[in-house]
């Protein structure tokens, strides 16, 4: 946008300048045609009084040292023609004029105008690169009688250097003139877009930070035009209602799962407290309505993870992952026992740190390995793997159970969404929910394959902490 704006701004510029520009120089080219033609006029008119006489008494040749003095002094041939156009005297003999050729359609249009008894006329305008001399023949009148004429062949020499320093000087200030114009239209146009560039970095940003529970960067309206400080103001007032909007919601679920506790918790007692007083066919039921409980329950454990992971502060923390993957795959390798199911870390442990929402890779293990020991069958294997890659920390954990078809990987991370194929397994949906809104927290990377040998993998990309136990030290003593 800058680029355009800057493209019309020197297009008007330009065309204002060539606007004005070329009308002055071409007033400046008939101001100095006017002036030489009018000293021209002049000395022909005097020269045309001057031979009344001599041609009224067949007496020319009186005239030709005039003529003479007059052609050395300013380079400027003069003929004296006749009625009959045939030349009475002239200046030829004078070495620093030119020759007049009387046989010159230019000149003999000249003399037959002057000797119908018209006037001399400046004729087409004259320019820097037009060498021809300037023609003017007068009549020379006796008694209102034409009784010859006077023509004048003058140089230009002098008046086209004189219009070519004025056009240079007219096309230096041109150019000064949009010099000057860029040089003013470009803190205008950086004034105009600077709200319009951070409008497009609040908003680039604004869904990060709403996911992330950081407040969105604010806009402000304290430059540019008014109109884009009223939309700042606007995106401002917008944005905040957004957080506001998404952090009412992430309380809301909050605490409804949190007062359902206690009625679900009433309920499982009741259910449990009617095993044995029940007859045969109602156990059944009672049997059934103490499974739904314990979903709910996990639905509700769920959302309650769901609403910490969204709901936690926008600060990063330095993890120490290595720790945090020996701690988690030894407390959920009993699970994956009790399955006959092998849990294993791939690869050799390292010194490992990432950036993450405190907590954030304890939540993303659980989940990620819930899931993996939940759709893993007895006698097979659920591997963790942790690389360093760049400067990101990889955290994978690959399962081998039936996985998911291809085109169920991208609503896989969507709330309460479960496969078709997986409607008899116990869970809610939200697991990989979880694991996607933690990542998105430290701007990390989260996603889903199906690797060769069946199962699936989930691998999480985050931000590596390079200064890692030293950088930790660091802090402590700040």
């Amino acid at each position: 946008m800058r680029t355009r704006l800057l493209g019309m701004v020197w297009f008007l510029v330009a065309l204002l300048v060539f606007g004005l520009g070329v009308p002055l120089a071409l007033s400046v080219a008939g101001a100095e045609q006017q002036r030489l033609f009018l000293d021209r006029l002049t000395d022909t008119t005097r020269f045309a009084s001057l031979a009344q006489r001599p041609l009224t008494d067949a007496r020319p040749e009186s005239l030709r040292e005039e003529l003479q003095r007059y052609a050395e002094l300013y380079g400027i041939s003069v003929v004296i023609v006749d009625r009959d156009s045939n030349p009475a005297v002239s200046s030829a003999s004078a070495g620093s004029s030119m020759p007049v050729d009387l046989a010159d359609p230019k000149v003999r249009e000249r003399i037959d105008a002057a000797l119908a008894g018209r006037r001399p006329e400046a004729g087409a305008l004259l320019l820097p690169w037009d060498a021809e001399p300037l023609v003017l023949a007068g009549p020379v009148l006796v008694d209102g009688e034409v009784r010859g004429a006077v023509v004048s062949v003058s140089p230009t020499d002098r008046s086209r250097s004189r219009m070519l320093w004025w056009w240079l000087l007219i096309a230096a200030g041109g150019v000064l003139a949009f010099g000057l114009a860029l040089m003013l239209a470009v803190p205008v146009i950086q004034w105009i877009l600077r709200p319009v560039r951070r409008l497009d970095e609040a908003t680039g940003s604004l869904v990060a930070a709403v996911v992330s529970g950081r407040e969105a960067e604010r806009v402000g309206g304290t430059h540019g035009p008014p109109e884009l400080r009223k939309l700042g103001t606007s995106f401002d007032r917008m944005a905040a209602s957004v957080g506001d909007t998404l952090a009412a919601q992430r309380a809301f679920v909050a605490d409804a799962s949190h007062q359902l506790r206690n009625p679900l918790t009433a309920l499982k007692l009741r259910l449990v407290n009617l095993e044995g007083h029940v007859d045969a066919e109602a156990e059944t039921h009672r049997v059934a309505a103490s499974a739904e409980a314990d979903r709910l329950n996990q639905i509700l454990d769920e959302l309650l993870s769901m609403a910490r992971a969204e709901s936690a502060g926008g600060e990063l923390v330095p993890t120490d992952i290595d720790t945090v993957v020996a701690e988690r795959v030894a407390d959920w390798r009993v699970v994956a026992v009790s399955r006959d199911i092998a849990l294993n870390r791939v690869g050799a442990a390292g010194d490992t740190w990432a950036m993450s929402p405190p907590r954030g890779v304890d939540g993303i293990l659980d989940a990620l390995l819930d899931n993996a020991l939940k759709f893993t069958g007895a006698g097979s294997a659920v591997e963790v793997t942790v690389d360093l890659v760049g400067d990101r920390v990889r955290l994978a954990v690959r399962d081998h159970g039936p996985g998911l078809k291809a085109d169920e990987l991208e609503r896989a991370t969507d709330r309460f969404w479960r496969s078709h194929s997986h409607q008899n397994v116990p869970g809610s949906g939200l697991g990989l929910a979880i694991v996607s809104r933690i990542v998105a927290k430290a701007s990390g990377e989260l996603r889903l394959d199906l690797p060769e040998g069946g199962g699936l993998r989930v691998t999480v990309d985050l931000p590596a902490d390079r200064l890692g136990t030293l950088g930790q030290g660091l802090r402590s003593r700040k």
